[in-house]
Formats: C-alpha cells, sequence, structure tokens
C-alpha cells in the first residue's frame, strides 16, 4: 500500500465521510454532540469486546478478535480525529504532544499515579 499514512493524512481522509460536512464545529453543535456521543460509544463496544473474551474465552485472544478489535480501535481513531478537526486541532499534533507528556511523566517517574498534571 505504499507509503505510510500520516495522522493528519487519516485526519483529511476520514472527513470525506463525515456526515455533518468535515469542518470546525462549535462544541454546542448537534453535530459535535453526536461524534462525541459516538466516540463514547465506541470506546464502550471496545470494553465489551474485551469483557466477552476474558468471561468467555478466560482471556485467549482468537485472530477474528483481534480483528474485531482492531476494527473497534479504527472506529476511536475516527472519532477523534473528526473531533479534533471540530475543534481545529491537528491529529499529528494531538499524537506527538501526546508523547511528549507521557515522555516527560516517565523522566520524573511520574508514570504511575493519577491526575492530568503530574
Amino acid at each position: 500500500m505504499g507509503d505510510k499514512l500520516t495522522f493528519d493524512t487519516y485526519q483529511q481522509r476520514a472527513l470525506t465521510t463525515d456526515s455533518f460536512g468535515g469542518k470546525p464545529q462549535p462544541v454546542t453543535s448537534q453535530a459535535f454532540f453526536a461524534q462525541l456521543l459516538g466516540l463514547v460509544g465506541e470506546t464502550g463496544e471496545i470494553a465489551e469486546k474485551f469483557k466477552k473474551v476474558y468471561r468467555d474465552k478466560q482471556g485467549a485472544w482468537t485472530v477474528d478478535d483481534k480483528m474485531a478489535m482492531e476494527k473497534e480501535l479504527g472506529d476511536v481513531l475516527w472519532y477523534i480525529s473528526i473531533i479534533s478537526t471540530y475543534l481545529d486541532i491537528s491529529l499529528d499534533d494531538v499524537a506527538s504532544n501526546n508523547l511528549e507528556k507521557l515522555k516527560s511523566r516517565l523522566e520524573r517517574d511520574q508514570i504511575h499515579g493519577s491526575g492530568d498534571n503530574r
């Protein structure tokens, strides 16, 4: 499949499938609220898949389970991408800033624990 996909390229391509037009939206809009609820729903589906594998298969993941999880993770990525666009935030920036935050926590021995600003 050629060149590696960047987060920003993914974000641009994901917008072509946004039923609300793929443009920045106010957080009070129907579009924003619908996408936020979609993200919550998809993360719930991930939790359900984990639950069923642990409950029904004692944690033994099959190839089919992993393929199903990949689809759900893709749905979560899509919603994050669209919400980032609505907020006029680059998905590349979201990814790189998150890694910088985690690296800083690791360097300061704050990777474990709770709180956003550790």
